[in-house]
């Protein structure tokens, strides 16, 4: 397992600063479109709203839902259209997961977690492999979250791990406890497993 880099008390401006100082570099190291990866939930839109007020050069940044509901864009529910709405005012543009979609190296792979261990919408009961042949698969949580009873798309451990640096904002003790114990090797849930075979950076905002 990699070095893993906890920041405590980290406020969304905070968060965001440190996301657009790495956008930053990697577009000052190429001329080409920089990627990133952003989960949905909650927790991330303060920190979307903070970071569009950033300066950056947007029309050369693309951004990839880790996951997302099977939904149509304009449903509640879905992640892609929140983020969109975010984002593709200011420029940017934001990919649509399907099932043939091939995603690039991440700049950085943002995932949340849930208290059950999922990463992205690799649940426990989809027993996520990190040497996964497929970049993406078509997935039904057992059981299904009650928030969001959908279908979901992913991407899989090795589409998340193809990336400079993998970063989490865990909030609430419960998450905490399941990720300081994939980091202590305590489990097997979907977030030790990645955190296992990642080699790059991890960066835990809490």
């Amino acid at each position: 397992m990699t070095d893993i880099s906890v920041k405590d008390g980290a406020i969304a401006a905070d968060i965001a600063a440190w996301i657009a100082e790495r956008i930053a570099a990697a577009m000052a190291a190429s001329d080409g479109e920089v990627a990133i990866s952003v989960p949905g939930g909650s927790t991330p839109f303060p920190i979307f709203e903070e970071l569009v007020k950033l300066d950056c050069d947007w029309a050369r940044l693309a951004i990839w839902p880790g996951d997302d509901r099977i939904v149509p864009e304009d449903h509640a529910a879905s992640n892609t259209g929140k983020v969109r709405a975010i984002f593709e005012p200011v420029g940017a543009r934001v990919i649509a997961l399907d099932a043939e979609a091939k995603p690039p190296r991440f700049t950085i792979c943002w995932m949340g977690m849930g208290a059950d261990g999922h990463v992205a919408s690799l649940f426990p009961n989809t027993d996520p492999k990190a040497d996964d042949p497929q970049l993406m698969r078509l997935l039904t949580p057992d059981p299904l979250p009650p928030e969001a009873p959908f279908d979901r798309i992913t991407l899989t451990i090795p589409a998340l791990l193809n990336s400079r640096e993998l970063m989490f904002v865990i909030r609430g003790d419960d998450k905490r406890t399941v990720f300081d114990g994939a980091v202590a090797g305590e489990h097997d849930l979907p977030i030790a497993r990645l955190l296992g075979a990642a080699t790059q950076p991890v960066t835990c905002f809490t």
